[in-house]
């Protein structure tokens, strides 16, 4: 199992570097307006290709799937419809960038001046949408074929390509940070040209191209109905983390920086965590499509087991260097303070959120998409429910309810597994896998 989990974890941590690589560029020019512009707009682009990252989910698993039962065509058009509907998601966002970009600005707000940097990044980076989403395609489908060494090598060409371009465009070229933008489109184009040079390599010589089958009503139908249930799962998501952060706005800049800090903790975790269910939806997608009930019941034993082992040596590296980690990432001694006093709540959240990123990858494994749509937004009702109950407590409380909300995704979908299983395998012993 850890020859997919572990190049999917570092995969995992490489999909922020884009913009990371980006702000720190601009930010050696020294103008304070263009360093806020580009991590403005770079989160901005997060959050956007995050709402569409289905595309990876539904394609890993539809992949998966397709493996397991031995349809090698079916395979070859999983990835024609995944990258046809990225690209038409993408020229749509392409069009639609005036209006977008305006109603975005407007909620984000900021000083005229890094406004007009942030507007400059987007709209060059824009036209990287198209790109971007058939990265996530292509990642999808080479995990769903078990090829996550191939997936995190695509993610690291890109990011090397990424670093070299920014330095080139930025600090030799001084483009500023239109240069930053252009980099990454650089990088998203190369990373597509690797990937299906990759695909039509590992595409069996025999496999056909069906118009018939790749226009297939039922199969077409069902691969929307699993994106859309996806997408409005990842909505709710977003949701919380959003409130959570607005809700630690208001309760001042100090409380504030010190979630932001302890944010990062949990970013490291989540993008751990994730490599896990990334193994559980290729290892349960096959079973599923293999139609081996016991070989699913034991993939998602597996990534339990191997989801409490990592869940708990995080936990355990947060609790005894959290302190020190706190120190190296602010120098202001009030947010030191605060964020140690919150520290506790970061070591539990990796023991709470694990059955939730587990079974996250066992859901989406075997496409039951809807339940996990529904489930996700039970755990919003959940979350949002403790913290108007607990919000005397201030940030103490909205701390609880994001505990309480990645222990309810977790406890929800736990519960759910049982007569999921009976419904998709019965009880009838299970041909083995091919």
């Amino acid at each position: 199992m850890f020859d997919i989990a572990g190049p999917a974890m570092i995969a995992n941590l490489t999909t922020p570097l884009i913009g990371i690589v980006s702000t720190t560029a601009i930010g050696r020019l020294g103008e304070a307006a263009m360093l806020g512009g580009v991590a403005m707009a770079s989160v901005i682009f997060d959050c956007l290709f995050w709402l569409f990252a289905f595309l990876r989910a539904s394609t890993l698993a539809f992949t998966a799937q397709s493996l397991g039962a031995g349809e090698s065509d079916e395979i070859l058009m999983v990835l024609i419809r995944g990258l046809a509907l990225a690209a038409l998601i993408g020229v749509t966002l392409i069009a639609l960038q005036l209006p977008l970009g305006a109603i975005i600005f407007d909620i984000m707000g900021g000083s005229d001046a890094v406004l007009s940097a942030a507007r400059s990044y987007f709209i060059v980076r824009i036209w990287s949408a198209p790109l971007a989403l058939a990265n996530y395609v292509l990642l999808g489908w080479l995990v769903g074929l078990a090829r996550a060494r191939l997936a995190l090598a695509v993610q690291v060409a890109i990011n090397l390509i990424n670093m070299a371009a920014t330095i080139l465009f930025v600090q030799m070229l001084q483009a500023g940070i239109a240069g930053a933008a252009i980099a990454a489109v650089i990088a998203e184009t190369v990373g597509v040209a690797i990937g299906l040079v990759l695909a039509r390599r590992l595409v069996k010589a025999d496999a056909r191209i069906s118009r018939a089958a790749l226009l297939d009503r039922a199969k077409l139908m069902h691969m929307m109905a699993v994106n859309r249930d996806i997408m409005i799962r990842t909505a709710a998501m977003i949701v919380a983390f959003l409130f959570f952060t607005s809700q630690g706005a208001r309760a001042g800049d100090t409380t504030l920086a010190a979630n932001a800090v302890l944010n990062n903790f949990l970013l490291v975790a989540a993008f751990f965590l994730d490599g896990l269910a990334n193994a559980a939806e290729q290892l349960c997608g096959y079973a599923f499509g293999a139609r081996n009930r016991d070989a699913f019941s034991g993939a998602t034993r597996l990534v339990l087991a191997w989801g409490l082992g990592f869940a708990l040596a995080v936990a355990v590296i947060f609790a005894l260097f959290g302190p020190v980690l706190i120190d190296v990432m602010t120098a202001n001694d009030a947010v030191r303070r605060a964020a140690r006093d919150y520290l506790p709540f970061v070591v539990a959240s990796p023991l709470l959120s694990v059955f939730a990123f587990a079974f996250d990858g066992v859901y989406i494994g075997a496409t039951w998409a809807r339940d996990m749509r529904n489930l996700m937004v039970a755990a919003l009702i959940v979350f949002l429910g403790i913290w108007l109950a607990l919000r005397g407590f201030g940030n103490t409380g909205l701390w609880i309810a994001m505990l309480g909300f990645y222990a309810a995704r977790g406890g929800f979908q736990a519960a759910r597994y049982p007569a999921l299983l009976r419904a998709s395998f019965g009880k009838s012993p299970t041909r083995p896998t091919m």
